[in-house]
C-alpha cells in the first residue's frame, strides 16, 4: 500500500490586499470619468481607484480636519481647506499606480479666509474656484496663480452651496463670455454674482445681480442648466425651486421684492417658475443632461429632469414639468429606529453625466454608485467597518447541481463576509472593494459561519437570534461575472436564546437525499450558557426578494446547558459526528452528534441530540475559539492564556502547546491537511505553526490591535485577518515564489562565482574585479589583490614597475567607472581597519592615488551619490548630498586614522630592526674584536624612502 504523498509546508504569506477605512467623514470629491474617488480618513485626503478598490496615494495635510474639498473637472488637481483656513492645491496623479509616498501640495495658502469653509466649487473650465465660509464670504480664485479675483459679502450666515452658470453655445462663434456664481446661505436667501470680465475690470462694487427668495430653511443644493436657462434649488425645507434665470427676463420687472423697498434695482430678474414638495430634507440636487438616457424616459430639450437625495437616504429621479417622481434609486426602510435613519440619510451627491451614474455619501461613511440607465445600484463602496469581529469565505456563485468532486476554482471563495460592531453584516468582493449589506439584525452581529460550500451564511447576534443569508440569484451555468454581487436575504431566523449568540457552528457534510435539501443542521453557542440545535433542513439555497416574507422559522431540535459561563466559539467535524465547544471557563467540552431524519416527505421527523464524550481541561483562561482538525482526529484550541494547544480527541489529554504569542490567542485554524496551524492575537499578529516541531515559521503583521477575525480558502493559498483598528488584510501564499527567488539566486551566484574563477585563471583581471564589485563579495577582491604579486611572478612577469603588483590591474584601476572606482574605496576603508589587510588597503589606495586625478575621486562619489538619489527619489526620498562631497569627506576622515596607526607601527618595526641589527653586529665580532669595521653601521644607513614607502 502506498502512502499518501505529505503536502507541502507552507513557509511564507505576503500581503496582498487590504480592506482599510476608506472614509471616516466629511467631504468626497470625484473625477468626472468615475475612475478616481478622494476621501477624507480623519485628518488626510486619500485618493482610490474605484474599480480596483485600491489606494493610489494619500494627500500630505497639517494634521487638522479638513471642512470642504473639491476637484476640478479637468481632474488635474484638487484643493482642499483645512480648520486651519488654509487652502491647499495637489495636482492629480495621474497614473493609478499606487503611490508609496505622500503628495505634496503645489500651492499652500495660510489664511485663505478668516472663518472655516463648507463648501467650494471649481467653475467649468478649471481655471477658478468658489469657497463659501461660515462668515457669509465667498472668494473666488485663480487656481493657477493663488490669487483671489473676487470678493462677495452679504450672506447672513454660513455660506451652504455654491454654483457656477457658465453657458456654452457652440453655434454662436462670438459673443461676449459672462460666468455668474449663485450661492446660498443659511438665511435661505440664494444670491446670483457676476464674474465676467468687464465686471472686474471697471472695479464695480461686488454687488448681487439678484437676490431670490423662497426658502424657508438652508438651500442645500444649487445647479444650473447647460444653457443657463434654469436653475434649480432644494433646501431643508422639503421643497425643490426652479428658477428661470435666462436672459430674456432682463430688466423686465423694475425692482425685484428681494430688494426689500431699498431702491436698488438689479441687472435682471429671475422668475420662479416651479415649487415642487418633496417631503423630505434634501440635502442635494442637481439638473440631468438632456442626453441621459433614463432606462427607455422620453428625452428632448422640452423635459427638464432632476435628482434630489437626503434623509430618506434614497436618490428620487423627478420630471421637473410634471412635478413627479420617475423612479428611485436606493432601498427606503420603513420600519426603522431614528438611529438608524439618521445614519442611513445622505449628506451629498455627484452627478457624473459621462458614466450616466449618481454618486451618494451617506452618514454611515457609506459610498453608493447608482446607474441611472439600469436603475440599479452599481457599485458600493464601505468607508468605515469599526472593529471587523469576524469574517468568513463565501461562494455565492457555485453552481447547485455541481459534479461529484471538488468545486471549481473559479466558482470558489469570491466573497468574504465581515461582522463588524455593527448589525449590518458586509458582504465584499475578494477582487474590489465592491460589497453589500445585509440587514436583518437588530443589534451587533458577533459569529459567521458558512455551508453548503459557501453558498449560504449564518450569523449570530446580540439580538439573541441566528440567521440563516442566501444569494438572490444562483448562477448555474457560470456565464455570469464570478465577482458580481449579488443580492443577499434572509431565508431563515432561528430564535430562542435568553442572551447573545456568540458562536455559531454549521453541518459541514452535505446530505445524501436530495429531497432532504442541501443544509442539515446548525448549532448555536449562547451567553446564556447553552448551546441549541437546530433543523436546517427546509431551508433554501436562494432567497427570493418576491417571496420575503416567507422566512423560515427554524425549529430548535434540542438544547444543553453546556457550561459555566460564556459559550465563545463552536466547531463541527468534517464527519458531522463531533461538536466542540469553547467556554470562559476554561474549558473545551467534545460532544457526539446524533442527528436522524424518518418518515417520507409528508410525514418525515427530524430528531437531534447531544451527548458529552469529553472535557478537554488545561488551559488557564477562557477558551477563545476551537477547530477541529480537517484530516485527522485532533482538537486545536486558543486561550487567553496566550497559548494554543492541540488535543488528542481518544482520551482529551493536551498532545502539543504552541507558545509565542504576548497576548490571548482569539483564532486558530488548520492548514495543510493538520500538519500547520494557523493563529491570531490580541497582539496583532498572525502566526504560522508546524504542529511536528511546534515551531512558528512565519509571523504576519499588519495590524495594531486585536485580531478578532481569521478565515481560510478553501485552497488554502490565501487567509483573511481582521482586527480592531477596523484593517482587513488578505495574505496569499508565496513560499513557492520565495523558494524559486532564493533558487534563482543561488543559481546566479554559483554562475557568477564560476565566471569569477575562469577570469582569474586566464589573468583577466579587468572583468575579474568588476564582477566582484558588481556581486558585493570584498573578500574575493582581497584575495585577487593580495595574489597580484605572486601571480605577476608565476607569468614572468616585471611587476617592478607596477603600482599593485600587476600591471593589466594598474589599467583596471585606472579605467573604473565612478561607482566603481567608489565602491573599492568604501572596500579599501573597511580593508583599512583591520591589521592583517592593511597592507593590501595600503597599497590599492596607493595605486588609486598615483593612477587618478583627485577630479576623478571626486566625481566617482558624485555620480554614485546620483544613483542613489534616484533611487531616492523613486522612493519619495531626497538626499542632502547631490555632489557627493559629504561621502567622500567620511571615507577621507575614516582613513586617515587608521593609516596614521599603521605608519606608526611600522616606524616602530623599523627601530626595533635596528637594535636587532646591533645585536647581530655585537654577536658577530664586536664583543671579542675591538679593531672598528667600517662597513659596521652600515646597516644603519637606512634609506628614509623605505620608511615612507613603509
Amino acid at each position: 500500500m502506498s502512502s499518501a504523498v505529505r503536502p507541502k509546508l507552507k513557509a511564507a504569506f505576503k500581503k496582498a490586499r487590504v480592506i482599510a477605512p476608506l472614509h471616516t467623514g466629511g467631504p468626497v470629491a470625484i473625477t468626472q470619468d468615475g475612475t478616481k474617488l478622494v476621501t477624507c480618513v480623519e485628518e488626510e485626503a486619500i485618493l482610490t481607484d474605484v474599480q480596483a478598490g485600491t489606494e493610489i496615494c494619500r494627500f500630505l495635510g497639517d494634521t487638522e480636519s479638513i471642512t470642504a474639498l473639491c476637484i476640478t473637472p479637468s481632474s488635474t488637481h484638487l484643493l482642499l481647506f483645512t480648520s486651519s483656513l488654509a487652502l491647499r492645491i495637489y495636482e492629480i496623479p495621474s497614473s493609478l499606480e499606487p503611490l508609496s509616498k505622500p503628495v505634496q501640495p503645489i500651492r499652500v495658502i495660510a489664511r485663505a479666509h478668516d472663518a472655516p469653509v463648507h463648501v467650494c466649487r471649481a467653475d467649468p473650465t478649471s481655471t477658478y474656484l468658489a469657497s463659501g465660509a461660515a462668515d457669509g464670504t465667498v472668494k473666488v480664485w485663480h487656481i493657477q496663480r493663488g490669487y483671489v479675483t473676487h470678493v462677495f459679502k452679504g450672506h447672513g450666515g454660513v455660506v451652504s452651496a455654491l454654483a457656477f452658470n457658465y453657458p456654452f453655445d457652440p453655434s454662436s462663434v462670438v459673443r461676449e463670455q459672462k460666468m455668474q456664481l449663485v450661492t446660498a446661505s443659511v438665511d435661505t436667501r440664494i444670491r446670483i454674482f457676476d464674474l465676467s470680465a468687464a465686471t472686474s475690470k471697471t472695479g464695480a462694487a461686488a454687488k448681487a445681480e439678484a437676490v431670490l427668495e423662497g426658502h424657508v430653511s438652508v438651500p442645500r443644493g444649487l445647479d444650473v442648466s447647460a444653457d443657463g436657462k434654469w436653475l434649480i434649488s432644494g433646501g431643508r425645507d422639503s421643497v425643490v425651486m426652479i428658477w428661470d434665470i435666462s436672459s430674456g427676463h432682463e430688466n423686465t420687472t423694475p425692482k425685484t421684492k428681494s430688494s426689500k423697498g431699498k431702491g436698488k434695482e438689479t441687472k435682471f430678474s429671475p422668475v420662479l417658475s416651479k415649487t415642487i414638495p418633496v417631503l423630505e430634507r434634501v440635502e442635494a440636487v442637481g439638473l440631468l443632461r438632456h442626453d441621459e438616457d433614463l432606462a427607455g424616459s422620453p428625452s428632448g430639450p422640452n423635459k427638464l429632469r432632476f435628482y434630489t437625495a437626503g434623509e430618506k437616504g434614497v436618490v428620487k429621479i423627478w420630471d421637473a414639468r410634471e412635478g413627479a417622481v420617475l423612479f428611485t434609486l436606493g432601498q427606503e426602510q420603513d420600519a426603522v429606529d431614528e438611529e438608524q435613519e439618521e445614519q442611513r440619510q445622505i449628506l451629498h451627491s455627484i452627478y457624473l453625466p459621462s458614466k450616466s451614474v449618481i454618486v451618494s455619501v451617506h452618514a454611515d461613511q457609506n459610498i453608493l454608485f447608482h446607474s441611472l440607465s439600469s436603475q440599479s445600484l452599481a457599485r458600493q463602496m464601505i468607508g468605515y467597518n469599526d472593529e471587523i469581529v469576524d469574517a468568513t469565505f463565501l461562494s455565492p456563485h457555485l453552481p447547485q447541481n455541481a459534479p461529484a468532486g471538488p468545486p471549481s476554482a473559479k466558482y470558489m471563495d469570491t466573497h468574504v463576509a465581515l461582522a463588524t460592531n455593527s448589525s449590518l453584516i458586509r458582504v465584499y468582493s475578494t477582487s474590489s472593494l465592491d460589497a453589500r449589506l445585509l440587514s436583518g439584525h437588530s443589534d451587533i452581529v458577533l459569529s459567521l459561519a458558512g455551508a453548503a460550500d459557501g453558498r449560504v451564511l449564518a450569523s449570530g447576534s446580540k439580538d439573541r437570534s441566528a440567521r440563516i443569508w442566501a444569494p438572490q440569484h444562483s448562477n448555474p451555468e457560470g456565464e455570469a461575472d464570478q465577482q458580481a454581487l449579488s443580492e443577499w436575504g434572509c431565508v431563515a431566523v432561528c430564535e430562542g436564546h435568553a442572551e447573545s449568540v456568540g458562536a455559531i457552528a454549521m453541518s459541514r457534510k452535505p446530505t445524501e437525499n436530495a429531497s432532504e435539501g442541501a443544509l442539515r443542521f446548525m448549532f448555536t453557542g449562547s451567553q446564556d450558557r447553552t448551546i441549541k440545535m437546530w433543523d436546517l433542513s427546509s431551508v433554501p439555497l436562494t432567497y427570493d426578494a418576491a417571496e420575503e416574507t416567507r422566512t423560515v422559522k427554524c425549529k430548535s431540535l434540542t438544547t444543553h446547558k453546556a457550561h459555566d459561563k460564556d459559550i465563545n466559539s463552536l466547531d463541527v467535524a468534517p464527519n458531522d459526528k463531533l461538536l466542540v465547544s469553547g467556554s470562559q471557563d476554561r474549558t473545551a467540552k467534545v460532544w457526539e452528534i446524533e442527528y436522524v431524519i424518518t418518515g417520507g416527505d409528508k410525514s418525515r421527523t427530524v430528531r437531534g441530540e447531544l451527548k458529552l464524550l469529553g472535557t478537554c481541561k488545561g488551559h488557564k483562561r477562557g477558551v477563545w475559539c476551537v477547530r477541529f482538525g480537517r484530516a485527522e482526529r485532533v482538537l486545536a484550541t486558543g486561550s487567553g492564556d496566550k497559548t494554543v494547544k492541540l488535543w488528542n480527541l481518544e482520551d482529551f489529554t493536551c498532545v502539543k502547546t504552541f507558545e509565542g504569542h504576548t497576548n490571548s490567542v482569539l483564532r486558530v485554524d488548520f492548514l495543510n491537511a493538520g500538519m500547520q496551524l494557523v493563529s491570531a492575537a490580541s497582539d496583532g499578529l498572525v502566526k504560522l505553526w508546524n504542529v511536528r516541531d511546534e515551531e512558528c515559521t512565519a509571523t504576519m503583521d499588519n495590524h495594531e490591535n486585536k485580531v478578532w477575525a481569521l478565515a481560510i480558502s478553501s485552497d488554502e493559498r490565501t487567509i483573511v485577518s481582521g482586527a480592531a483598528d477596523s484593517v482587513v488584510t488578505f495574505w496569499e501564499d508565496c513560499t513557492e515564489e520565495q523558494e524559486q527567488e532564493k533558487e534563482s539566486k543561488r543559481a546566479e551566484l554559483v554562475s557568477k562565482e564560476q565566471d569569477f574563477m575562469n577570469y582569474l585563471a586566464l589573468h583577466d583581471y579587468r572583468n575579474a574585479i568588476l564582477l566582484a564589485l558588481a556581486m558585493e563579495q570584498p573578500g574575493r577582491l582581497l584575495s585577487l589583490f593580495r595574489n597580484l604579486p605572486s601571480d605577476a611572478a608565476s607569468s614572468d612577469i616585471d611587476a617592478s614597475s607596477s603600482v599593485t603588483g600587476h600591471p593589466a590591474v594598474d589599467e583596471v584601476v585606472r579605467t573604473l567607472s565612478g561607482p566603481d572606482l567608489a565602491r573599492l574605496l568604501r572596500y579599501v576603508r573597511d580593508w583599512n581597519a583591520r591589521a592583517k589587510t592593511s597592507g593590501v588597503a595600503q597599497r590599492v589606495l596607493h595605486a588609486v592615488v598615483k593612477l587618478r586625478a583627485v577630479d576623478d575621486v571626486v566625481a566617482a562619489f558624485g555620480e554614485d551619490n546620483a544613483l542613489s538619489l534616484a533611487a531616492e527619489v523613486t522612493e519619495g526620498m531626497r538626499s542632502k548630498d547631490p555632489k557627493g562631497s559629504t561621502a567622500l569627506k567620511e571615507l577621507v576622515e575614516a582613513l586617515i586614522p587608521y593609516t596614521e596607526r599603521h605608519l606608526a607601527r611600522m616606524e616602530r618595526l623599523l627601530q626595533d630592526s635596528y637594535v636587532v641589527d646591533y645585536l647581530l653586529g655585537e654577536m658577530d665580532d664586536g664583543l671579542f674584536n675591538d679593531v672598528e669595521d667600517d662597513t659596521h653601521d652600515a646597516p644603519m644607513d637606512v634609506d628614509r624612502a623605505v620608511e615612507v614607502s613603509a
